[in-house]
């Protein structure tokens, strides 16, 4: 079991039930996290936390482990004339909003008209079960 505080360093693959593999350490340094942090999904931390250095397994993690279900209320209209100016939105572009405490909040357009925009503040991987290969480098 690795304690909370702990700083763990691992390779990963993800990949969506239907085989679609959405990122991966490979060629890259490995992921290094604070067990007990938040620094990743809940459902990614419950699948290292008991993992030994040098093991390798495969965890599955359910869409509300990981980044929750989809919700539509995400999904907004706002009028063309509402965007800053010489902003020229396209379908698949991320663009970030305030929220109510100032924090940014990235989001995707999803639909552009001549008088709006509609965009999704989902996460791209909301409503999906995750399925990642891990192999744990190290604990510190």
């Amino acid at each position: 079991m690795i304690d909370d505080g702990k700083t763990v360093a691992i390779h990963y693959t993800g990949t969506l039930d239907d085989g679609t593999q959405f990122d991966s350490s490979a060629g890259r340094a490995p992921l290094e996290f604070e067990m007990g942090a938040g620094m990743v999904i809940p459902g990614f931390e419950s699948g290292v936390r008991g993992m030994a250095v040098g093991e390798k397994k495969s965890i599955h993690i359910p869409a509300v482990e990981a980044y929750g279900e989809r919700r539509e209320e995400m999904v907004m209209e706002f009028e063309r004339s509402q965007l800053p100016e010489g902003l020229e939105p396209e379908v698949g572009m991320g663009l970030q909003m305030q929220g109510p405490q100032g924090q940014a909040i990235p989001v995707q357009v999803t639909s552009v008209t001549d008088g709006s925009i509609t965009i999704d503040a989902n996460h791209p991987l909301a409503g999906q079960n995750l399925n990642f290969e891990l192999e744990l480098v190290s604990v510190t």
